[in-house]
């Protein structure tokens, strides 16, 4: 007989099941950001992006809690950097997109499911701050400049906002149908 958990070095098990969730929302991210983007050259130092990457990271964090949103936003978006032109950017974005990820799941997840939409609304706004900040301060980092990087800011919240326009209803369509499955 098999075991279906793996240890992790504090002790604390991961089932198989959780890491195939992870992995499929960290590909699903990679997937969506690389193939749904739009370069918006005037909204940044090096040419803006918006993507809808954010919407798997905010569906994973509020219907399967903040590790899974973590790991979704850190991997997911951080791969995407890597593979995709963006060297630079993905240790930030492995540390901003892995905390939008973990607070978003942290103000969305109850205990046993997705707490209502305007905690979801609450965990966008949280988004927004945290993207906002963290790019601004990668910009300062990366470009030694400290008033371009507010170009950026709009083109940050759009891509939160819609992303949260877009994952709300999906978050409550799932949670919807898991609810049905259990009856």
């Amino acid at each position: 007989m098999t075991n279906d958990k793996q240890t992790t070095t504090e002790g604390a098990a991961i089932s198989v099941q959780r890491l195939v969730i992870m992995a499929v929302f960290v590909a699903m991210t990679f997937v969506v950001t690389t193939y749904i983007n739009v370069r918006i050259p005037f909204l940044a130092a090096n040419g803006g992006l918006v993507h809808l990457g954010n919407v798997p990271v905010f569906v994973a964090a509020a219907v399967f809690g903040k590790k899974e949103g973590a790991v979704t936003g850190a991997f997911g978006l951080g791969l995407f950097d890597l593979l995709n032109g963006w060297v630079a950017w993905a240790p930030f974005t492995f540390v901003i997109c892995g905390l939008i990820g973990f607070t978003y799941g942290l103000i969305t997840k109850g205990k046993y499911e997705t707490r209502g939409i305007s905690f979801q609304i609450a965990a966008v706004v949280a988004a927004v701050v945290i993207k906002v900040v963290g790019y601004y301060i990668a910009e300062v980092i990366i470009y030694g400049k400290l008033l371009a990087p507010a170009a950026s800011i709009p083109g940050n919240i759009v891509q939160i906002v819609v992303a949260g326009i877009i994952a709300i209803p999906i978050t409550v369509a799932i949670q919807k149908a898991m609810r049905a499955t259990k009856n």
